[in-house]
C-alpha cells in the first residue's frame, strides 16, 4: 500500500444503506455495485474515486446490515484502504473476508482533511499525510490478515491451502 491517493472524508455512523443503497442489492455484479457506491451520501464519489484513493470516516463506519455488498462496492470502486475512528464489527469482519483493508485510527481522522493525499503502510501501521507532512501510527495488520488481503479475501486464501 505505498501508492499515494486522495482522501474522501465522511462523518460518523455511515451505514451500509448509505454505502450501497438497498435498491441496488438485486445484483451481484461488483462493477455495478461500485457504480452506486456512496451515492446517497456523496453523489460524486463513484465518478471521482480512482484506484488507490482512500475513505476516511468517523466512528461506527459500516453499521447496519450484515450484507457483504457494502465492502464489495467499496473495494470494487478502487479504494485502497478504509480508515475510520471505529468500525461496526460485522462490517470489519466482512471487509477482511472480501479482502478490503481497513484501519482504525482516530488521530488520522482528526488530522486528515478531504482531498488530502495520503499513503498507507499496512505492515508498519502508518498513515502518512503527504499534504501536511504528518504521520499517524496505528496497529500494523497482523501477518495472517495481510495474507488474507493479498490473496483477495478469505475464500481466495482458503483456495491457496487446497491440496496442501
Amino acid at each position: 500500500m505505498n501508492k499515494a491517493g486522495r482522501v474522501f472524508k465522511y462523518g460518523d455512523n455511515v451505514d451500509t444503506d448509505v454505502i450501497i443503497p438497498a435498491r441496488y442489492l438485486n445484483t451481484t455484479d461488483h462493477k455495478e455495485l461500485a457504480s452506486h457506491c456512496m451515492e446517497d451520501l456523496d453523489e460524486s464519489f463513484a465518478r471521482e474515486v480512482a484506484p488507490g484513493d482512500y475513505i476516511l470516516a468517523g466512528s461506527n463506519f459500516g453499521s447496519g446490515s450484515s450484507r457483504e455488498h457494502a465492502p464489495i462496492a467499496i473495494k470494487e470502486s478502487g479504494v485502497a484502504v478504509v480508515i475510520a475512528r471505529s468500525f461496526a464489527r460485522i462490517f470489519y469482519r466482512n471487509a477482511i473476508n472480501i479482502g478490503l483493508p481497513i484501519m482504525e485510527c482516530p488521530e488520522a481522522y482528526e488530522g486528515i482533511e478531504a482531498e488530502d493525499r495520503i499513503r498507507v503502510d499496512l505492515t508498519q501501521g502508518t498513515i502518512t499525510n503527504l499534504t501536511k507532512g504528518e504521520v499517524y501510527q496505528t496497529h500494523p495488520f497482523p501477518e495472517f490478515m495481510q495474507a488474507l488481503i493479498e490473496a483477495g479475501g478469505l475464500m481466495a486464501y482458503i483456495k491457496t491451502w487446497e491440496g496442501k
